[in-house]
């Protein structure tokens, strides 16, 4: 029987802003008490103008239509991974893939990550474990975050670990327990604002830049009732589209403008839910390679934004799900009542074997 002390472990990401696939491969030893890990290859895999289409559109699909998107994504996934693990010198023992988010709606225990992990197995011969929330968010929890577990036994040496992806979401641990929750869109937000001047993101925050704060819109977003719920709690695209995306997209004022104020908006909010003296805040997500959102951050608090090297920055989550993997094969806790919110920790992810 494989040591399942020691594992390679392959995890698979798309998060909501739809930058791409990110994949990366990662050796995990547990020594002790204690897991390490080494990152041995990573890559994104940027969508097609299509692909990006269809992700957006997924949630207007009919029945059929949709299970057959299922299937597609899937096997999409499997071919990068076919791709990705060429020549590369080790056996993989495991895929873990979090899948697309389409659905997240855990009020009413509704959840569905695309990317059938049937396929995935079938298309790369490895056995693959996916649909990693379902489980949490049916015990009652938000099936979200996920990678605090990750935070917890791989990043444990930073007071908070803040990441800035399509939506920013933040861990710490306090008197033993891990907490985590959403905090508020990001690249979600400043995509889209920079999708009217023709780019994909707003590299360096430059367009944000150039712009000035709009105390009423500012004032606006601030005022979303989101920001005052206790947590757990946990936000999706559903959120988003229906509460934030009508306050920057109906707004007359200039694309500079609204990328400014959305940057305070999120420097303000993440300000918030940090303490006022300074830490340790392991900073990483496609935000923090955004020069001046990190800069207005700063501004607003004390602490210390530690953005590790570029590969972490950009693969943390990848890797932790990985991990989370790895968890899994080995039937331990790998989501944390404490931090969703459900009626106990649970085992989540399903075993597709090969």
């Amino acid at each position: 029987m494989k040591n399942t002390n020691k594992l390679y472990s392959l995890g698979i990401m798309s998060g909501t802003s739809l930058d791409g696939v990110d994949i990366a491969l990662c050796l995990f030893e547990k020594k002790l008490t204690e897991w390490h890990y080494k990152l041995l290859k990573y890559a994104t895999y940027s969508y097609s103008h299509e692909w990006k289409e269809k992700l957006k559109n997924a949630n207007k699909l009919g029945s059929y239509d949709f299970i057959k998107l299922h299937k597609d994504y899937g096997f999409f996934l499997g071919e990068f991974v076919n791709t990705f693990i060429n020549g590369v010198p080790v056996k993989v023992d495991i895929i873990a893939s979090h899948g697309h988010t389409i659905f997240h709606n855990p009020a009413e225990k509704i959840t569905f990550q695309l990317g059938d992990g049937n396929i995935i197995a079938a298309t790369t011969g490895i056995t693959t474990i996916s649909d990693f929330r379902t489980l949490d968010v049916a015990m009652g929890g938000q099936g979200a975050p996920l990678v605090p577990i990750g935070d917890e036994l791989l990043f444990n040496n930073y007071d908070f670990c803040l990441n800035l992806g399509g939506i920013a979401n933040i861990s710490y641990n306090v008197e033993g327990k891990r907490i985590a929750f959403d905090i508020c869109p990001v690249n979600m937000a400043i995509n889209f604002l920079a999708s009217f001047v023709g780019k994909d993101f707003d590299k360096d925050g430059v367009i944000a830049s150039r712009g000035k704060i709009n105390i009423e819109l500012l004032e606006k977003l601030n005022a979303l009732d989101y920001y005052n719920l206790k947590p757990p709690k946990s936000l999706g695209r559903e959120w988003f589209e229906a509460n934030f995306l009508p306050l920057i997209s109906n707004s007359n004022i200039c694309i500079e403008d609204r990328l400014m104020t959305v940057c305070e908006h999120i420097a303000i909010q993440i300000s918030d839910v940090l303490p006022k003296k300074q830490h340790s805040v392991l900073t990483t997500g496609g935000g923090a390679l955004n020069k001046f959102l990190v800069e207005v951050m700063c501004k607003h608090s004390k602490n210390q934004f530690v953005i590790p090297a570029k590969e972490i920055v950009e693969f943390k989550e990848a890797i932790i799900f990985a991990f989370l993997g790895v968890l899994r094969l080995r039937n331990e806790i790998n989501v944390l009542s404490s931090v969703t919110g459900a009626k106990k920790d649970t085992i989540c992810g399903v075993i597709h074997k090969i």
